[in-house]
């Protein structure tokens, strides 16, 4: 599978599987994005373990958390996002779950990203906190067309996640999820997230940015998703988390 640290990759996932999120046991995707390598005999190997189990006890009681190990040339750093509705042993699990993964895909990179349904893990030699990584994200799409104009259906996406990035800026876990009538026996949702280390400005652009490529990635199509490092959104027309 082809990775990139500046190209954004689509991904034409299968509407099945866009469906069963409840599965959540294989990542979404991964981007090894890190310009130095490291050695498994290194210090930062042994800074990077003790990030990741740092995160593991730190993350599940609030959905998100940041750390830092070691100094200097061999510091890491990072952090590690639940989605806002998953539970703190569900939590717990994928994050768990993360950091060996990330390992075995990027075993030499010192920057790496991990997305499932349910968390994204994130490490790097670069300390990256408070700040929009627009650079690592991709998109998944349904593979179903929209029985309606796209540009009106576009108009009432944005209009959702607009709603729920206001939401999510203005909340503790910069998360929302939501819903829209849209006639016809309709109804369209959508999240919003950010990570939480990011200041609210912020986080309201980094969000918008994800809803401006939607057209691109997934015109036509009655879901899609941008899936980013320091910000996602998704819309469906059906309901896709746990509420």
């Amino acid at each position: 599978m082809l990775r990139s640290e500046s190209i954004p990759l689509y991904l034409l996932l299968s509407f099945f599987l866009l469906l069963d999120t409840s599965l959540g046991v294989d990542p979404l995707y991964d981007i090894c994005f890190g310009k130095e390598n490291y050695t498994s005999s290194s210090p930062y190997k042994d800074n990077l373990d003790r990030l990741l189990s740092a995160l593991v006890s730190k993350v599940p009681p609030s959905g998100f958390g940041t750390s830092s190990s070691g100094e200097g040339k061999n510091q890491v750093y990072g952090l590690a996002l639940c989605r806002g509705d998953v539970s703190s042993s569900d939590c717990k699990s994928c994050v768990s779950d993360a950091g060996p993964e990330l390992l075995q895909r990027c075993p030499k990179q010192k920057g790496a990203v991990i997305w499932y349904d349910n968390c994204l893990l994130k490490y790097s030699d670069m300390e990256f906190f408070g700040k929009i990584d627009d650079k690592n994200k991709f998109y998944l799409l349904n593979v179903q067309d929209v029985d309606m104009d796209f540009m009106e259906f576009y108009r009432k996406i944005k209009e959702l996640l607009s709603s729920l990035t206001d939401e999510a800026v203005a909340g503790p876990k910069k998360y929302a999820y939501g819903q829209l009538e849209l006639g016809g026996r309709k109804t369209l949702f959508g999240l919003a997230q950010c990570t939480r280390d990011l200041s609210g400005d912020d986080c309201k652009t980094c969000l918008e940015g994800a809803i401006s490529d939607l057209p691109s990635c997934c015109y036509g199509k009655r879901g899609g998703r941008t899936v980013g490092a320091s910000c996602n959104v998704r819309y469906e027309l059906y309901p896709f988390v746990n509420v």
